[in-house]
């Protein structure tokens, strides 16, 4: 009996402090339906935004007429830089980076101010390796992009 109350007493101290278990995107009024303004549509970006606000039952539109939010990305930038080389001049450490740009207007009422945002992360080359380390470079990439949409997606739900 005493294990029964102090679980109850645990789950009404966590309730109380405004603890929340990471679930579906919760999207601020206004963002009903939502018009992605973009250069760059076909970028990994935009296709993981695209795809995780329709999970998140967000109409996407085809014009800024139509909507009743504009999600604006202004910069969608991806790419690597070498970090180390050897003696020989030849490169032994890459940083693969993403930047975003963007904010999130609905009518009069300015959601997410502009703001940017760069992921980075590194990994060693090898040049005996160059088929791996390509994939590698595609993994990576793959999961900033889920890390910053998941970003996004968290300052939009705070909102």
């Amino acid at each position: 009996m005493l294990s029964r109350a102090a679980i109850l007493v645990a789950l009404a101290l966590l309730a109380g402090c405004g603890f929340q278990l990471q679930g579906n995107l919760v999207t601020p009024p206004g963002m009903e339906r939502t018009y992605i303004d973009t250069v760059e549509r076909n970028s990994q970006f935009h296709r993981e935004l695209r795809r995780q606000l329709l999970a998140a039952d967000v109409e996407i539109v085809d014009s800024p007429e139509q909507a009743t939010a504009v999600f604006a990305i202004t910069a969608d930038n991806t790419g690597q830089r070498v970090l180390s080389v050897s003696a020989r001049n030849v490169p032994t450490e890459y940083q693969v980076y993403y930047t975003i740009a963007y904010s999130l207007v609905s009518g009069e009422q300015t959601l997410l101010a502009p703001r940017d945002v760069t992921f980075t992360r590194d990994y060693t080359w090898d040049e005996t390796l160059v088929l791996g380390k390509a994939r590698e470079e595609d993994l990576l990439r793959e999961a900033i992009v889920r890390d910053l949409v998941q970003t996004v997606l968290k300052q939009i739900s705070s909102q």
